[in-house]
């Protein structure tokens, strides 16, 4: 999860139009205010950090967070997620969607390298893409009943990013995409319980 989530974010905010068009989309007020997402441009760098509670076990959090096969079933940006490899659990995943600001649309296209710590921990690294480097750890903590996930990573555009506008296109992004986690954690797990109940 995590670094897939944050990749179609970044394209859009390398053109000067878009950025326009993205300021007054990222005034709206958040879905899921209680989502903690901070943004910073440190030099080059951009780093993101997030942090979110669900009402969910860490085994109903993780089946979702790791399922990248049908990620672009539930992320409205991706059209096409795959694990293109598998040795353990270390991943190759591709990735493929558009992303879209005002009647802008800009399409991405990405392969990352995805370490599993089962239960624990998600590491990972762009190989390919849009952007000169991107890392991301996604770490999950048990708090019985609800699991709170901690995302850290740091990105590196291939072109410049304004300082003030960049980083607040990116939180709004930001703020869309990890709301769409959460609600499809919680959809696999009412389902679930659903199905327990039936006779």
């Amino acid at each position: 999860m995590s670094a897939t989530l944050l990749m179609p974010i970044l394209r859009p905010i390398v053109a000067v139009a878009l950025l326009a068009i993205a300021w007054a989309a990222c005034c709206a007020p958040p879905n899921d205010e209680d989502i903690i997402v901070h943004v910073q441009k440190n030099g080059e760098s951009i780093v993101v950090d997030v942090d979110l509670l669900v009402e969910a076990t860490v085994p109903e959090t993780w089946s979702v967070m790791t399922d990248y096969d049908h990620m672009a079933q539930f992320i409205s940006d991706l059209y096409y997620s795959s694990i293109i490899n598998r040795v353990g659990d270390t991943l190759r995943v591709a990735q493929r969607g558009k992303a879209s600001r005002g009647f802008f649309t800009i399409s991405f296209e990405n392969v990352r390298e995805i370490m599993l710590i089962p239960h624990h921990e998600v590491r990972s690294r762009m190989i390919s893409g849009d952007l000169k480097a991107s890392d991301f750890t996604t770490r999950v903590v048990d708090h019985g009943v609800a699991t709170q996930i901690i995302n850290h990573g740091e990105l590196i555009p291939k072109m410049w990013v304004p300082p003030i506008i960049g980083p607040a296109v990116i939180e709004a992004e930001t703020r869309k995409h990890f709301p769409e986690l959460r609600k499809e954690i919680l959809r696999r797990k009412a389902t679930s319980a659903a199905a327990s109940r039936a006779p």
